[in-house]
This record gives structure tokens, C-alpha cells and sequence, in this order.
């Protein structure tokens, strides 16, 4: 249980025994909102629940906080103060007891603190990243790796049992231009060259791609083996043995950065299955057709779009929005029923298509699914100027390059500390500063400080005991604010995990390390007093799980020393 639960479970006793004793007319009491005043002289907490009583009850809603006040001391001795604010409002301040006590719980803890269970009955399946197998993942795709999987994360932590899925778009005209470009550059044929397919891809990994194709190179993905024929002219080889190449190549990316999937899936499967063809039939039955133009139109106005879509253009081929219904009603049969999607801002206009064709099926799948969370671009930078071309890649700046200059953990924490539709500009000289204006250096720093105050420690020959610490010696400002720190963190779990705000944890995790730094500045941990030493040494041990804790929900790394 939070703090603020234990506060709203406290004011609900006071206002029962206001019932009881017939100072409160209300039966039903609105939903108890605890908030925290923004500024921390205001108290802890703070509710406005005499405000939302006062007309019911006749008064006056400073006279329903004086009678509730009085009950509050009644249900509890936990408040150091309970005031009355402005025109209505209550304040709770806690004792610093309550604080001291509450580390003990939340060391006793340890990793697990602030995290739930899984029951193994919630499962939500996440899809993130979703490349198409056409080149190197670029930096937006390392955006939405790196949000994805720290949901997953997050939601695990939460009591989800979550599954993580990776969908290719393996067919369609890109992979046919993908194919078109690998068998030209076999041919010996360059991008400046009229006979360049005009929408082909340039980068330097085609014509790698083509080395490996002609060598007759075998690659292995998810389990299966794709050996090139180095037939030039057989373009449905060339295509196979690309699309593989580049899954193997998006996964070796990924691994490195820590991305994990429990499941692959293919768009070509949706064809050789007939399940596209089905889907579109099932529609059809459903009477939310028409033809027009030759082509075959969903009423996607009858389920909140703007207009009318078209299905199956009038040369035969489906839009691209019709395997996305067919794949999501895969998932729905899979028995997942909360879905969450993980994408670019650039596919928002997909989300009302595919809900509107998965309404039409009229199968039971709920409004509003699947849930969507989409993310802005990212521009990097390096010296102040824009970082646009990648010498592999060509007109982007790969995920893997990236990775390789600033490393794993900076990555990964630079793609997370904005919120996910806020665009992202990621400096790569701050990235790999040594100093404490770099965020994720300046949080990784506050762990290995303290793993450094328990080397010196041991060193000085301190024997600690963590047993014998005593939390009423933690009194000092800065301690109490380090332990209320670590008090609010199952809640930013939740509601990062609840809003789909990962940057929720970065945030919590420099305000943590600030508290950190101020309290090393202002007290000495390693002191005369061997009471008040080992007392400071339990509070500064589960400051670092914390750390380490909730860096581990980012997929970045405490380390002891830098």
C-alpha cells in the first residue's frame, strides 16, 4: 500500500466516524481525491473532500474541514499537523516517525518494492518496433524500442503478464522495391544508373546485402535458415533471402540494445493463409460495404472516421490498413484482450481504419481497442548541427550506430526521459558527457557514490550491520526528503504503467539522485557516532536498490563505479 492510500484510508475512517456520530448528513461520500501540494510547506497531502460535502451538507466548507479535522485526530495519531488551507482545503503533514518506519518496510523489500505480482489471469500483449524489413533500424524505431519495451517492463511490474510481439511488414510494394534495388546492385548497377528502380534504396547495406546475396550466404531468423541462391534473375529468391538478411540484422540490433520478443509475426502469413481474403469477407457479410469506382469501400464513417475507406483498390490489390484488421482480429483469436500498440506518430491516421474494420467484424472485440501509444520524431545532434546522414544507411541515422558511439545505457535513456509525443532532440555530445549535466550519468553517479561510501566504509575497517540500524536517528531535512522520495515510487510505477509514460521513471529517478547529492553535500555518512553511521548506510543501501531498481525498468545499468 502507497502513503496517499494509507492517508485516503485514514481520512475514510474519519469520515465514517463523523457518520457515526451524526456530525455529516452525506451517506455516500464522493471518491476521496489525496493530492500532494505543490509546495511541500503546504504538508504532505492534501484533500478537498469538505469542499465536495459543503453543499450537500449546508456549511460552509471550511466548517466541514473543522469537523473533519477533529475526527482525524480521532482515527489517527500518524499527522504531525492536519490544517485547514484556503477556502476549504485539508493539509497532513506526517510525523517524521512515519517516514523513519516506512523505510524500514521499504527496505525490508528490496528489489520487489514498489512492484506487484503477476497472477498470470491479466494479459496484455505489446507490439513495438514493427520495422519493415527493408533496412537498418533507424533512430525512430530505437525511440519505439526503447518506449516499448520499457512499458512491457512497466507493466509487468504492475501484475500484467505480458507478451512482447514484433510484426514484419513482409509484403507489399516496399519489399518489392527492396528486391528490385538488391538485384540491381547484383547486376552491377549503381543508383546514379538510369536503370536504378525508381524507388529503390540507395544505402550502402543494399549493396552489402547484394555481396552477401551472390555469395550465396546463408542467414538464420527465428529459428529457420534462408540460403541465397545467387541467381540474379530470380528476383522471388533475391526477395526472400533480403527480407531475411535484414530481419537477422534488425534482431542483432535489438539484442544489443536489450529488446527482448516473445513472438514474430509475418504479414506474408495473413496472405498464404487466406486470412486477409477472410477478413474481407467477413466484412462483406456484415453488410459495411460497397463498391464504387471499381473498388471496394468500408463505411468507416459509421464507426467515427471522417470518411469512407477503401478496401481493395480497383486493380485488385487491398489497402494497407486491411492486414492490420486481419492481423489484430489474429490477435483477438489469440485470446488477448488488451492490446496495446506501440508506433510513430505517423501512423495515427491507421488507428480509426483499424478499429473501424475490427467493429464491422462484429465479433465482441470492445471500442477502443487496441490501445494505441504513439511517439514523435527524433533529431539528433552532435557540436550543435543536425545529424541527418548515415554512411550506411544513407539518408538516416542508424539505431546501431548510435548505439555504438553513446552506448546502451544512454541511448536508452535519452529515447525515454520525454514524454512519448513530445518530439526528442538527442544531443549526442551531452549523451556522452562525463559530467553531471548528462541525466542518465547523473543518476548512474549517485549509485556509484554510495557503492563508494560502503567501500571506504569497509575500508576504515566499519563493520555494518543493517540490523542494528536506527531509523529515529534519520531526522535531519534531507533525510526526510530522501525517504518520502522512495515512498512515491510504487505510485509513479502505476501511473507511469496507467498513463503510458515511461519518462515518468527518469523523472523520478533525478529527483531521487538530486535528494542524494544534496544529502551528501550537507552531512557526512561515515562519522564518530557508529549509531548514526550504519543508521545513514541503511538509508543510503536502499537508496541504491531503488536506483538500481527502477534503472532496471529502463534497461539501463547501475554501476558501482565510474
Amino acid at each position: 500500500m502507497t502513503v496517499r492510500n494509507s492517508v485516503r484510508d485514514i481520512l475514510l475512517e474519519a469520515l465514517n466516524l463523523c457518520s457515526r456520530d451524526n456530525l455529516l448528513l452525506t451517506a455516500e461520500f464522493p471518491p476521496l481525491i489525496i493530492e500532494t501540494p505543490a509546495n511541500p510547506e503546504h504538508g504532505d497531502f492534501a484533500t478537498n473532500v469538505a469542499m465536495q460535502l459543503a453543499k450537500g451538507e449546508r456549511k460552509s466548507p471550511r466548517a466541514v474541514a473543522e469537523i473533519l479535522v477533529n475526527k482525524i485526530a480521532e482515527a489517527s495519531n500518524a499527522f504531525e499537523r492536519v490544517e485547514i488551507a484556503g477556502p476549504g482545503f485539508i493539509n497532513f503533514t506526517l510525523k517524521k516517525s512515519e517516514w523513519q518506519t516506512l523505510l524500514k518496510e521499504i527496505a525490508s523489500s528490496g528489489s520487489s518494492y514498489g512492484r506487484l505480482e503477476s497472477s498470470g489471469s491479466r494479459k496484455v500483449q505489446v507490439e513495438f518496433v514493427s520495422a519493415n524489413p527493408t533496412g537498418p533500424l533507424h533512430v525512430g524505431h530505437g525511440r519505439g524500442a526503447a518506449i516499448g519495451d520499457t512499458l512491457c517492463r512497466l507493466l509487468d511490474a504492475t501484475g500484467w503478464d505480458v507478451t512482447r510481439e514484433f510484426y514484419y511488414n513482409d509484403a507489399g510494394q516496399q519489399i518489392y522495391n527492396l528486391a528490385l534495388s538488391v538485384q540491381a546492385r547484383c547486376l552491377g548497377i549503381e543508383p546514379d544508373d538510369p536503370r536504378w528502380p525508381a524507388d529503390g534504396y540507395q544505402g550502402e547495406y543494399i549493396k552489402d546485402l547484394a555481396k552477401a546475396y551472390l555469395s550465396s550466404e546463408t542467414v538464420e531468423t527465428d529459428g529457420h535458415s534462408v540460403t541465397a541462391s545467387a541467381n540474379s534473375s530470380d528476383l522471388e529468391s533475391i526477395r526472400i533471402f533480403a527480407v531475411a538478411y535484414l530481419r537477422r540484422e534488425q534482431d542483432i540490433v535489438l539484442k544489443a540494445f536489450d529488446v527482448r520478443f516473445d513472438n514474430y509475426f509475418l504479414e506474408s502469413s495473413l496472405y498464404t493463409s487466406g486470412a486477409v481474403q477472410d477478413t474481407v469477407d467477413r466484412i462483406i457479410g456484415k453488410g459495411h460495404t460497397y463498391e464504387e469506382g471499381g473498388a471496394l469501400w468500408l463505411r468507416t464513417t459509421s464507426f467515427g472516421d471522417d470518411k469512407d475507406r477503401v478496401m481493395r483498390k480497383s486493380d485488385g490489390g487491398f489497402t494497407y490498413f486491411v492486414p492490420d484488421i486481419a492481423y489484430h482480429l489474429d490477435k483477438w483469436n489469440r485470446g488477448f484482450v488488451r492490446v496495446v500498440n506501440e508506433q510513430g506518430a505517423d501512423h495515427h491516421s491507421t488507428i480509426t481504419r483499424v478499429r473501424g474494420g475490427l467493429q464491422a467484424l462484429d465479433v465482441g472485440i470492445p471500442l477502443g481497442w487496441p490501445e494505441y501509444l504513439l511517439h514523435q520524431m527524433v533529431t539528433v545532434m552532435r557540436g550543435g548541427e543536425e545529424v541527418k546522414i548515415s554512411k550506411r544507411a544513407g539518408g538516416y541515422v542508424t539505431l546501431g550506430e548510435l548505439i555504438d558511439e553513446v552506448g546502451v545505457d544512454a541511448t536508452r535513456y535519452f529515447f525515454v526521459m520525454r514524454k512519448p509525443d513530445s518530439q526528442l532532440v538527442f544531443d549526442i555530445d551531452l549523451a556522452k558527457q562525463h559530467s553531471t549535466d548528462n541525466p542518465v550519468y547523473y543518476v548512474q553517479y549517485a549509485h556509484a557514490r554510495i557503492c563508494r561510501i560502503f567501500e571506504s566504509a569497509a575500508e576504515s575497517g566499519f563493520s555494518y550491520d543493517p540490523a542494528s540500524a536506527r531509523v529515529e536517528l534519520l531526522e535531519t531535512d534531507e533525510e526526510i526528503r530522501i525517504i518520502k522520495s522512495l515512498a512515491s515510487l510504487p505510485e509513479t510505477i502505476q501511473s507511469a504503467a496507467e498513463s503510458f509514460e515511461p519518462h515518468r521513471i527518469t523523472s523520478y529517478l533525478h529527483n531521487l539522485a538530486g535528494e542524494l547529492h544534496s544529502f551528501y553535500n550537507c552531512h557526512r555518512v561515515l562519522s564518530d557516532d557508529p549509531g548514526l553511521t550504519t543508521s545513514r548506510l541503511f538509508m543510503l543501501a536502499t537508496v541504491a536498490t531503488v536506483i538500481k531498481s527502477a534503472l532496471g525498468l529502463l534497461g539501463v545499468s547501475a554501476p558501482e563505479r565510474m
